[in-house]
């Protein structure tokens, strides 16, 4: 299918395929989405979403039932695809005595959910749209969406990653520039440091090669990025940290105060929280593992439940939640989210005339 050409066609045929009003997409971040935040966007307009990686099948059901009291609106449900574990016990080891100089551990309960019943059980959610990232959906997934009339969007950093996506199936492609917080969307968790392009790199790379809407996310906080990313090629944008501070979304006080004012090269990517690489604001902990002799953080997922155990414990520097933090956090208000969307919006119509 081809695309329109111009920027405000590609987002009216967008809203209309998926059944918003305005072309901003929250972005799935688990751990920082309630169903108040998505309930929020979704009325506005835009499409709700949350990240349900450590979230069980009961859990996932309950959150799009909350979501559906609601609003009838748009929403996206989304997940890692997991990768083979890398169990190098020296690794886990060298990290686990760094954690012990930063806290005092303690006892860490259940274990994590299962990825075929997370998967099912959003299938059975019947979300807008199921995305995923750090890899792509098996064929016989994507057909069972599909058949449900449910939209898969996929995660990329890459235009390799992008076209092999579109040759998978996606309906559309979630372009993850390096500017964006939280964990860098790479397939290969060991070339994420290797391919981090900017937004407005990637976006016209992408959007000469491929026949599927491009979605953009990555440093965008207000109307002139929402302007810019449809005039380089997106048919949408995704916004996380630009809603942080929305206070639908209720993140912890130390989080919500990291990101005032926090600048655009102040932001630093970091393994230290789950061992994937991810963007965050530059507390102590995340420094530690930065300075002269520290080791570095386990593999995922080893890493996150080291750091699960120091934060049931005495945590001493290790932060109490992961402060994910993108390139425009200078920019995120303490604002309603609804507000923030239609701002966005509205802005960015008037510089796209």
């Amino acid at each position: 299918m081809t695309q329109p050409s111009g920027p405000r066609a590609r987002a009216e045929e967008f809203c209309t395929r998926f059944g918003l009003r305005v072309p901003v997409v929250s972005s799935p971040m688990a751990g920082a989405c309630p169903p108040e935040l998505a309930i929020a966007v979704a009325e506005a307009g835009g499409m709700g979403g949350a990240g349900v990686l450590q979230d069980s099948p009961e859990r996932i059901a309950d959150w799009m039932r909350r979501f559906r009291e609601g609003s009838d609106g748009a929403v996206q449900l989304n997940l890692w695809i997991p990768d083979p574990p890398d169990d190098d016990p020296a690794l886990i080891s060298t990290a686990a005595g760094f954690l012990d100089g930063l806290g005092t551990a303690g006892e860490v309960g259940g274990t994590a959910p299962d990825f075929a019943e997370q998967c099912a059980a959003m299938l059975a959610a019947r979300p807008t749209v199921v995305s995923s990232i750090m890899g792509l959906y098996d064929p016989a997934y994507v057909r069972a969406l599909h058949d449900a009339g449910i939209a898969w969007f996929a995660c990329a950093t890459t235009l390799d990653d992008a076209l092999a996506a579109q040759e998978a199936g996606a309906d559309a492609v979630v372009a993850q520039g390096m500017e964006a917080g939280g964990h860098r969307g790479s397939v290969d968790p060991a070339a994420a440091e290797a391919t981090e392009v900017g937004l407005f790199a990637l976006l016209p790379r992408l959007a000469d090669h491929l026949r599927v809407p491009i979605v953009a996310a990555g440093g965008i906080a207000d109307g002139r990025g929402v302007a810019a990313a449809l005039t380089l090629g997106a048919s949408a944008v995704q916004v996380g940290t630009a809603l942080l501070r929305a206070p639908e979304t209720g993140i912890a006080k130390d989080w919500s105060a990291a990101l005032d004012g926090l600048a655009p090269e102040a932001t630093v990517t970091t393994r230290a929280y789950s061992g994937r690489l991810g963007r965050a604001a530059p507390s102590d902990y995340v420094l530690a593992w930065r300075e002269p002799g520290a080791p570095s953080p386990a593999p995922y997922p080893h890493q996150r439940r080291l750091v699960a155990r120091y934060r049931a414990g005495e945590p001493g520097r290790v932060d109490r939640v992961n402060l994910w933090a993108g390139q425009s956090a200078a920019l995120a208000v303490e604002e309603p989210a609804g507000e923030i969307v239609a701002r966005m919006w509205r802005e960015a119509c008037d510089l796209l005339g």
